[in-house]
């Protein structure tokens, strides 16, 4: 680009290296999960030396924990509504996993690997507690509420994404909505059992 300075065009190269890097890292946990990715494969990916991954993320811990990082944006989903947010939040985590391959790797991870597990519990403590606890008749039960939701769509997501079984594979999304949105919204709003 002209006019451009010889630091900024150094800080777009290193932009684009670091692009690059995350994308193959994304697709090779996603591929092959935290074990048996290795930095080697994911810099061949990105067609770089291993060196600048290691440059740029340090060890492949934290590689990975800025590959899966995300944010599901919980905190923004309308409430107004509460008598669907049953419905809302199945709609909500269903666009999530079929635009987002970086869940997949983190769920197939999760199980095996603190790093990542410590992930999917962030976000269970951050935003769906609080969401449960904004929407539930009892705010001290938000806590179970959550795990309740969260036990939810992560076995859509295990038998969806990773399993891939096929009766789970050939729902609609709308048809998943309406199985599980009930189920949801018994768990956020109504009265404990």
């Amino acid at each position: 680009m002209t006019g451009a300075t010889e630091p900024q065009r150094v800080a777009r190269r290193s932009d684009v290296t670091r692009a690059a890097i995350l994308a193959a890292a994304r697709a090779r946990f996603a591929a092959d999960g935290y074990e048996k990715a290795t930095i080697r494969a994911i810099a061949r990916d990105a067609r770089i030396d291993p060196s600048m991954v290691m440059r740029y993320y340090g060890n492949k811990a934290d590689l990975f924990g800025a590959a899966v990082a995300m944010d599901p944006g919980l905190p923004d989903l309308p409430v107004e509504s509460r008598e669907v947010i049953g419905r809302t939040l199945v709609r909500h985590f269903l666009t999530l996993w079929e635009e987002n391959g970086e869940l997949t790797a983190l769920l197939r991870v999760g199980a095996t690997e603190p790093a990542a597990a410590e992930r999917m519990q962030s976000v269970l403590r951050d935003q769906l507690i609080p969401l449960a606890r904004q929407v539930g008749p009892e705010p001290e039960q938000a806590p179970t509420r959550a795990a309740l939701c969260a036990s939810t769509v992560l076995g859509l997501a295990l038998t969806r994404y990773v399993l891939r079984f096929p009766a789970s594979v050939a729902l609609d999304p709308e048809e998943i909505v309406d199985w599980l949105g009930p189920t949801m919204q018994r768990y956020l709003t109504a009265p404990t059992p």
